[in-house]
């Protein structure tokens, strides 16, 4: 694995977690397993060299979860890069695991988070986790209720040394709230993209407060992101809308860090490349328009 800096720097440039700098241009992981999230990836080769890929072309933020596979991933982070440059750095989540059905059931007791911390240990090989977050919700989205007592049970692990920093995800703006109540945290990492644009507000606030917001399918997940506004400023920029989306995401506030995932060497460059798209205020003017037009409560 190639340990030189990258030749011409990530789009984005970069963003302290607490004392940790990141690349705001990171890579999510969970698309290196199988189908549906589950079991081994079809071409692990494939997986291993996306994710050594990743490091040559200087991220510095991987995201994953225990969860995606489950173990899979991280077993994969482990295999591609352990031991791990001293930049890079690793930011996993709790809170939810997987049925035999392929469900995201809530683990959030506090025996079900300790378990989770030390499974992400073990799988990853290190002795702290540089970066925790929280899953709050359901897969349908942030669902209101205190987070006292599972937020509690990470505070108390990072106070054992084994968690650095700590996040929430799928969370409601009381959630954050409440969450700052108790400790410090770095990033909120909620869905966000150019049509689902409910956390506007709460980037503004967490950006004021030097709180980064990551946002999940920043492509539209599952359903790719489609609109007319998009596809004619992509092709007046003579590139993709996927390009536009992301190059937008970094546009809108500077404390926004992006994990696109990809299994593929090839879409990952071009997710690289196209992230640096320059978009104007005629084309953010445009883009605009596609969050006010559609229903975006969560």
């Amino acid at each position: 694995m190639s340990t030189d800096k990258p030749a011409v720097p990530l789009p984005g440039g970069t963003w302290s977690l607490g004392e940790l700098t990141v690349t705001r241009f990171g890579y999510g992981a969970m698309q290196l397993a199988g189908p549906g999230v589950m079991g081994p990836p079809a071409d692990h080769d494939g997986a291993i060299a996306v994710l050594r890929k990743a490091v040559d072309l200087g991220i510095t933020h991987i995201d994953t979860s225990g969860a995606y596979g489950p173990r899979v991933t991280n077993e994969l982070i482990r295999e591609a890069l352990h031991p791990y440059p001293e930049s890079l750095h690793i930011v996993t989540k709790v809170g939810a695991r997987r049925d035999e059905q392929g469900g995201w059931p809530p683990a959030r007791r506090p025996a079900d988070l300790r378990r989770a911390v030390h499974e992400n240990l073990e799988t990853l090989g290190l002795e702290r986790l540089d970066l925790v977050n929280l899953r709050l919700g359901d897969a349908q989205g942030p669902q209101p209720g205190s987070l006292a007592e599972a937020f509690g049970a990470l505070v108390e692990l990072q106070r054992q040394g084994l968690i650095r920093h700590l996040g929430v995800s799928n969370a409601t703006r009381d959630q954050v709230a409440e969450a700052q109540a108790i400790a410090p945290i770095v990033c909120v990492q909620n869905m966000y993209n150019l049509a689902h644009r409910h956390d506007d507000q709460l980037i503004d606030e967490l950006a004021g407060k030097d709180i980064a917001y990551v946002p999940f399918f920043p492509l539209g997940g599952f359903s790719p992101l489609q609109s007319s506004a998009l596809s004619a400023v992509a092709s007046r920029l003579d590139t993709t809308p996927m390009s536009v989306a992301l190059a937008w995401l970094l546009q809108r506030s500077p404390n926004i860090l992006l994990i696109p995932g990809t299994s593929s060497v090839a879409h990952l460059t071009e997710n690289v490349a196209g992230a640096g798209t320059r978009l104007s205020d005629d084309d953010l003017a445009e883009l605009d328009k596609i969050g006010s037009g559609h229903s975006v409560a969560g």
